[in-house]
């Protein structure tokens, strides 16, 4: 049985003692997320510093986006191409039976470039992919040994599956009815339009409420249990939409929106091109302040 004809997983989550205790599996495949999206090199040159043993690493930018288009539709951070993508995992050596934990650095308050590799992965089809419960910091904190050199594990074929029903479109959001939640997972101050870092515009996308996706984690860069998120996200039964800047900091909300009971897809959607998507198009309105 491949990894994507198994049940879903009973938690998304990876424990650090499990990884630790597994590195040596040959079925597993890590991919180190780290990232910033204020210095794209960071994550890189952490890597290259210390990694967890025969971990790949993984860019925002070049591996887990598509190209961005001249005239902003699809966002800052567009899906990448299945097979664009399924190819990459396969020269990398994940295959369909692989079991791939992915991890970030959550100390440096971007803990949601995991997330990012974990819906991808998913969204092919994958089953067998984890988030690593409190990142880089936890397998340390596990008694990991850091390596540094770049694995070459023998290629693999990864044959996608796509799942489109997790995927909300412009359309979906704009057409959406009165008993879909729609959730902006970004900052408060960048909700209500006060500041805006990284798009052209302030505000929010009409109707939406705000769950800042940081608050799917503890203080420690843990994920907060089932019945925090349940009530942290507090969308009932709701058939919900999640977006943020660019479809990255909005995973850690649907991986939430899982743990407590939700998992991925028509009940639990990315809006993939999100607020940068939106925006793409100057007859969208925009909303500032609470809604």
């Amino acid at each position: 049985m491949t990894a994507s004809e198994t049940p879903l997983p009973e938690s998304p989550l990876k424990a650090a003692t499990w990884l630790v205790e597994h590195l040596a599996d040959p079925q597993v495949r890590i991919l180190d997320c780290r990232y910033a999206l204020t210095d794209p090199l960071v994550g890189r040159i952490a890597y290259l510093e210390g990694h967890m043993p025969g971990a790949v690493y993984a860019d925002l930018e070049t591996d887990l986006s598509g190209p961005v288009r001249p005239d902003g539709v699809g966002g800052r951070h567009p899906l990448p191409d299945p097979q664009v993508f399924s190819a990459w995992l396969g020269s990398v050596g994940i295959s369909n039976d692989s079991v791939v934990v992915a991890y970030d650095d959550p100390s440096t308050g971007q803990g949601f470039y995991a997330t990012r590799a974990w819906w991808l992965l998913r969204w092919l089809g994958h089953r067998q992919v984890y988030v690593l419960d409190g990142g880089w910091p936890a397998f340390l904190a596990a008694g990991g040994r850091p390596g540094t050199d770049e694995p070459s594990h023998a290629p693999a074929t990864l044959a996608p599956n796509v799942q489109w029903e997790m995927v909300a479109t412009v359309g979906d959001v704009q057409d959406r009815d009165l008993g879909t939640l729609l959730i902006d997972a970004r900052a408060p101050a960048r909700y209500r339009g006060e500041v805006e870092p990284l798009d052209r515009k302030a505000g929010h996308i009409p109707g939406a409420v705000n769950r800042e996706w940081a608050g799917a984690l503890d203080e420690g860069g843990h994920w907060r249990d089932a019945e925090a998120q349940a009530a942290r996200l507090n969308a009932g039964d709701a058939p919900t939409i999640t977006y943020c800047g660019s479809g990255v900091s909005a995973t850690p909300n649907l991986l939430a929106r899982e743990l407590a009971g939700v998992p991925l897809g028509p009940q639990n959607r990315l809006y993939a091109g999100s607020w940068s998507d939106w925006i793409s198009d100057d007859g969208r309105p925009v909303s500032t302040g609470e809604e």
